[in-house]
């Protein structure tokens, strides 16, 4: 029992120095992740209170609930885009969601501890978003037609459940598929922003369209609005899951990197980053252009 014991009590050591070592080289990317996210909810919570605030002029002048949807949905593609391509996005990798880290560490590229504080700051960056813009926003953010701009199963939790888990499915697809074709790799920022634009105006009104549980719970930790919340801590990781795996078995072999923009000088904390490494094995190809980087 005594050797039992210090063993697990070694084990247990061990795995916190790994945490630390990962938080002390790593830290300026998990707060990229979550500035990033945080970002994006700031953007969320700005546009939709323009465009949704029963008392915006916005509202009156735009009476087509389809055109506003359309409008977001453009304000928020690019606001993906804008972080994706930021020096940050490019040195973190803009994973800003839970459910993208999760996929790429079940395909390999990212370690365990950095899966782990990557997916901690992605939902405090959220949370701290919604908080900061929430008092220079005022009453209007808690609007009945903002609200925080949480994530609510309008059309069924049901349908609001498969929506989310295709819609997840499809931008892990996406990202995977053009992060690893060397005439696509460049542009992924761009697919993924178009995707972000789209599903908000077909999706949005089934379930919100959040494809992220940290952006879901940082409009419901604010709001303390927690109606389907379990939707979206569940369907976009099992949706991106599934997409992940999907290319592992039709490609049989990793993903080059676990960043969405790698055309870049910005250091990379992936494992087996294919571009670091000048077309590891496992890598299809090292997309033209992209620098042959050295590990730092």
């Amino acid at each position: 029992m005594g050797e039992i014991a210090r063993a697990e009590g070694a084990e247990r050591a061990t795995g916190l120095s790994r945490a630390r070592a990962a938080l002390a080289e790593h830290w300026p990317e998990y707060l990229m992740e979550a500035f990033g996210l945080g970002a994006f909810m700031v953007s969320a919570a700005v546009f939709s209170t323009l465009l949704e605030f029963s008392g915006s002029p916005a509202r009156t002048a735009i009476p087509d609930p389809v055109a506003r949807r359309a409008l977001m949905g453009l304000a928020m593609g690019l606001t993906a885009v804008a972080i994706i391509y930021s020096p940050w996005g490019k040195r973190s990798g803009a994973h800003i969601n839970p459910a993208v880290t999760l996929a790429f560490f079940h395909l390999g590229k990212v370690a365990a501890w950095d899966t782990a504080f990557y997916v901690t700051f992605q939902f405090l960056g959220a949370a701290a978003g919604v908080a900061a813009v929430a008092p220079v926003l005022g009453s209007s953010i808690a609007d009945p037609f903002v609200r925080y701009v949480v994530t609510l199963p309008a059309g069924g939790t049901a349908a609001a459940f498969l929506a989310e888990l295709a819609i997840s499915a499809g931008l892990m697809a996406t990202v995977l598929f053009t992060t690893n074709r060397a005439s696509l790799a460049r542009y992924t920022g761009v697919f993924a922003g178009v995707l972000v634009a789209a599903y908000i105006l077909v999706e949005a009104p089934v379930s919100g369209m959040s494809m992220n549980p940290a952006r879901t719970f940082g409009s419901a930790v604010v709001a303390r609005l927690w109606t389907g919340v379990w939707i979206y801590f569940t369907a976009p990781p099992l949706g991106m899951l599934l997409a992940a795996e999907t290319y592992r078995r039709w490609r049989k072999r990793p993903p080059i990197c676990a960043k969405l923009h790698h055309h870049n000088d910005q250091r990379c904390i992936f494992r087996g980053c294919g571009y670091m490494e000048g077309n590891a094995a496992g890598a299809d190809a090292r997309p033209e252009g992209a620098p042959r980087e050295e590990a730092r």
